[in-house]
């Protein structure tokens, strides 16, 4: 079974959304467990209830820090937890351009509006007053700007005669509760799917210098102009259940050891090993992108004819 992708929660105040997707995580097919819950006030009630439910907390006040100097420290104890994704649950911090650097494709927030309409503070109010008679809520990754990102879903919630603020406003905090753990599934679960996995794969590839890809042996395979093949990407393909990138070590002897080091990591795979490919498999929900890039280039490198191989970069 995959494991569970691990996700920090940033939360303000009551944590209403942490506890919609803390509960939604019980669930045994559920692709996500929350490690995490940190908040910028130390007396934030969401904190008690995250703490009461297992999950470990961290609770920080921001006043007398730059904004950067406290996304570093948030920043910090979310690795500490061994985070994969964080998700934004009525926090109420501007971040830094560093911290949604750190974090981009793998932070999200819900919104209470039908973004791109109505972003920031005051939604329910701009609805009403604008005579809307729908309205709803996003979930988007996360951007330095505010409330910009590429939207992942949305809930449409009607607005009724008689809406105040805060009638509509409880409303829709139905509708988040249900969208946000529903999205959030998606998204950790897409980070691991073998077609996902294969986009990053050939991204790292074909950035490398008169790299191009063909099929062989079955297999998306990236191979250097003029030269030879330098990784495959394989997914299940002996029946094996793995979803992995090969590549060339030095040898079979470089492979024995590797593979001995770090079994979880490594293997032998089928056809290609005994000519000294070592296969990284991809399918552990804990992929070291650079890691795989360093191996991609000194098999590329191992590949490439002399003209490219001594190539700086």
């Amino acid at each position: 079974m995959m494991p569970k992708a691990r996700v920090g929660v940033l939360i303000s105040g009551r944590g209403s959304n942490m506890a919609a997707l803390l509960y939604a995580s019980r669930a045994d097919d559920c692709p996500y467990e929350i490690v995490l819950v940190a908040a910028n006030d130390p007396q934030a009630p969401g904190l008690a209830l995250a703490a009461a439910e297992g999950v470990p907390t961290f609770a920080r006040a921001h006043q007398g820090l730059k904004r950067a100097e406290f996304d570093a420290i948030i920043d910090v104890e979310l690795r500490r937890a061994g985070c994969d994704f964080v998700a934004l649950a009525g926090y109420m911090r501007l971040l830094s351009a560093d911290f949604v650097a750190n974090w981009q494709d793998r932070m999200v927030n819900i919104h209470p509006s039908l973004l791109p309409a109505h972003k920031g503070l005051h939604v329910h109010e701009a609805v009403l007053a604008a005579g809307e008679t729908v309205s709803g809520c996003s979930v988007h990754l996360v951007t330095p700007e505010l409330d910009d990102g590429p939207v992942l879903g949305q809930t449409r919630v009607a607005v009724v005669p008689g809406d105040t603020p805060e009638t509509l406003a409880a409303r829709i905090l139905i509708a988040e509760h249900q969208l946000y753990p529903r999205v959030l599934a998606g998204l950790v679960s897409r980070a691991t799917a073998p077609e996902t996995l294969l986009d990053r794969v050939r991204q790292l590839a074909l950035a490398l210098p008169e790299a191009e890809e063909k099929l062989s042996h079955g297999s998306p395979g990236f191979f250097v102009r003029g030269g030879k093949f330098f990784a495959y990407f394989q997914r299940d393909h002996h029946g094996d259940g793995i979803t992995a990138v090969l590549v060339k070590a030095s040898g079979v002897e470089e492979q024995a050891q590797l593979i001995e080091n770090d079994p979880d990591l490594y293997y032998r795979p089928a056809y290609f090993g005994p000519s000294g490919w070592i296969g990284i498999r991809l399918d552990t929900g804990e992929t070291d992108w650079q890691h795989v890039d360093d191996w991609l280039t000194r098999s590329w490198r191992a590949s490439a004819p002399k003209r490219l191989a001594m190539l700086p970069f």
